[in-house]
């Protein structure tokens, strides 16, 4: 069932989305101020995709570039929907409703944007059931929509269009040079899909799942009950039932740069309940996860760090030394899982070696 969004949902939203962004998708607090000052008493309304018309036209909008970047340079606000109307030109075709590309980090709040200043509804999914970061890393991608032409826009009004048919690697490859160039950070429009192509292609209810989230993590430490536990709760009846707790500990090391418009790094934990370590390694996102040099969690599972007493989750530019954490890992959709998502945006993707484990499924 269709549903209306409101400015007080946004910070449980973007506490959930953080979540579900694996440590990175970029900071949804800022994005949740740049939907409220456009929203102010309004509302915004979200459809169920199992509701769409089959013809109905979807543009997805979204941020792209290093999360590192996005906490310094605050977008103007005006770039996604700039990119949207750059998009719809170019198709000669209006959108009917916009759309997340990812439910994880500032890009469950984008799509808000744009609705606020267009009237337009959100759809109630994504194309990565969480955050990853290249454009060709979609559910989208993965089951036969490809995200060219694309429309990209810039603080200073530039816009650019990627043409590459198909090849959604070289879209990717294209736009990341130019959000380089704008800075390290861009606004686009792509993946542009009819009300079918969404029911058969994307992630679905991941918004409603990720304002969920947050308000049961909320209401938990409002009643002095497990936030832990709450998270654990909510997600047994989506299409994400598993969460384990994967370690508890301090972070004793973290190291971080931007490159290639990325942030690439890793954390290193030590672990409450004795000797040895536990080491995270993240492209922007978490993507793996060692105890002792044996691996407990990888990409696409989602591998999620918050604070150990709050459950409030930390993303990778805000992972400091000193920090007291749990780990969570939680497993993605079965859709997600298959041979061709695997290959799209499971370990291999990342240039890393070892298979897909699922986190409820420890190696032994």
């Amino acid at each position: 069932m269709s549903w209306i969004l409101t400015a007080a949902d946004l910070p449980d939203l973007a506490r959930g989305a953080t979540l579900l962004g694996t440590g990175g998708g970029g900071d949804p607090y800022i994005g949740s101020k740049l939907v409220e000052r456009v929203l102010g008493e309004g509302s915004i309304t979200i459809l169920d995709p199992d509701e769409l018309a089959d013809d109905l036209f979807v543009i997805p909008t979204a941020q792209m570039g290093a999360p590192t970047v996005m906490v310094e340079k605050i977008p103007a606000g005006t770039e996604p929907t700039q990119a949207l109307r750059a998009l719809e030109a170019h198709l000669g075709r209006t959108a009917d409703a916009t759309m997340p590309i990812e439910c994880g980090g500032i890009n469950s709040m984008i799509p808000l944007v744009v609705a606020a200043e267009t009237g337009l509804p959100v759809v109630d999914a994504d194309g990565m059931g969480r955050a990853f970061p290249e454009l060709s890393m979609e559910t989208f991608a993965v089951y036969g929509v490809h995200g060219s032409p694309l429309a990209l826009a810039g603080e200073r009004g530039e816009t650019v269009l990627i043409d590459t048919g198909d090849d959604d690697r070289q879209m990717e490859w294209l736009a990341r040079a130019v959000t380089i160039r704008l800075g390290g950070v861009g606004h686009i429009a792509e993946y542009a899909m009819t009300g079918a192509d969404v029911r058969r292609t994307a992630v679905p209810r991941t918004i409603s799942m990720a304002l969920a989230l947050g308000r049961a993590i909320r209401e938990a430490r409002e009643q002095h009950r497990s936030p832990f536990a709450a998270i654990a709760d909510v997600l047994s009846t989506t299409l994400y039932p598993h969460v384990r707790e994967l370690c508890t500990g301090k972070v004793v090391d973290v190291e971080r740069r931007t490159t290639e418009g990325f942030a690439k790094g890793r954390a290193v934990i030590a672990p409450l309940d004795g000797d040895g370590t536990f080491e995270i390694r993240f492209q922007n996102e978490n993507l793996t996860a060692h105890r002792d040099g044996a691996l407990v969690a990888i990409v696409p599972d989602l591998i999620c760090v918050v604070d150990h007493e709050t459950a409030e989750p930390i993303t990778t530019e805000g992972l400091r030394y000193g920090q007291r954490v749990r780990v969570l890992g939680i497993s993605t959709p079965e859709m997600m899982r298959t041979p061709a998502a695997l290959e799209a945006f499971g370990p291999a993707a990342f240039g890393l070696d070892e298979a897909f484990l699922p986190v409820e499924r420890p190696a032994s």
